[in-house]
């Protein structure tokens, strides 16, 4: 009867030391090193720091802005995911806030904000030189050749140019020079400290409303790299050159600092428009099978949102 006990006792402490290892394993946190289609995964200890938060003007839900919103989506069957922030009122919209879309060339403001925190370290500079075959551009980031605008030759800019270009003309070979300087895993740890956590590159890439939002909040705050570096990139964002949705619509007096995205079936805007009765953020992001009538949607909501903070009746 001793020896009984005495095997259930060393059996109870294995499994015992079993689960304790698998819950070592489960507290680590898997960060990707992430490829447009390939995703190698490591193994790396939780941070002990805590993630950094941002303070926001309160949250004021409002019937009138969502009637506004709402009277626009009524007439479509394409689905959208919304964020509208006051960042003067508090004022806010949110429809389907953490839906997952394909970010389209949204990823391209997280190219921009990781090569000018590298720029703002000294590790980067804006007039180097960035020259690369347009074959290795299009096999390292699995371009499909039936896709690729272009097959053959060279591109070559400065980073300054690159920047320029993959914002406003939403240039994807300049997007894919700077990606393969600053390297993806660059990128992808750029999400990973600011809290941008519902969005990834890799095969599918994927963002939400609210992380796109958060995204631009802390780009307006100040709180992605100094006010210097800030204001640079929404200089570059104001300068957009695609202005078939979040604009289209609006009084041409208006300022705009956004970027567009569209891809296949999804199409995207989203920026910061700056407003006498508040500055307000204005993220849609959609999936549909019809672009340009999702573009149309698009800037009739931008135009309701205009008129609803800027109406004599909100002052």
């Amino acid at each position: 009867m001793i020896r009984i006990i005495f095997c259930f006792i060393i059996l109870a402490t294995i499994i015992e030391g079993l689960v304790l290892f698998s819950g070592v394993i489960d507290k680590n946190e898997k960060k990707e090193m992430i490829h447009p289609i390939v995703v190698i995964t490591t193994y790396a200890s939780t941070p002990a720091s805590t993630p950094t938060t941002i303070q926001t003007t309160p949250k004021k839900e409002n019937e009138e802005l969502k009637k506004a919103v709402e009277k626009v989506l009524n007439r479509s069957d394409d689905k959208y995911g919304i964020v509208i922030n006051n960042l003067k009122t508090g004022q806010e919209y949110v429809m389907n806030g953490d839906r997952e879309f394909n970010p389209a060339s949204l990823y391209k403001l997280w190219v921009m904000a990781t090569a000018y925190k590298q720029i703002q370290k000294g590790l980067l500079d804006k007039n180097e030189v960035l020259s690369q075959d347009i074959d290795f551009l299009n096999s390292e980031f699995d371009i499909d050749p039936t896709l690729a605008e272009l097959t053959e030759g060279g591109v070559s800019m400065t980073v300054k140019e690159a920047l320029e270009r993959m914002i406003t003309q939403s240039d994807n070979y300049a997007a894919l020079l700077l990606s393969d300087k600053l390297q993806l895993s660059s990128v992808s740890k750029f999400l990973i400290d600011n809290n941008l956590m519902n969005s990834k590159l890799g095969e599918p890439p994927v963002s939400t409303p609210n992380d796109i939002a958060l995204f631009l909040r802390k780009l307006y705050k100040g709180d992605i790299a100094d006010r210097d570096t800030s204001n640079e990139m929404i200089e570059l964002l104001k300068n957009q050159q695609l202005n078939n949705k979040l604009p289209k619509l609006l009084e041409k007096e208006t300022v705009i600092a956004h970027k567009t995205g569209e891809l296949e079936s999804f199409s995207h805007d989203a920026g910061i428009v700056y407003s006498d009765n508040g500055d307000y953020i204005i993220v849609i992001m959609s999936e549909t099978d019809n672009r340009n009538r999702a573009n149309d949607t698009i800037a009739q909501i931008s135009k309701e949102v205009y008129d609803y903070f800027n109406n004599q009746d909100n002052k």
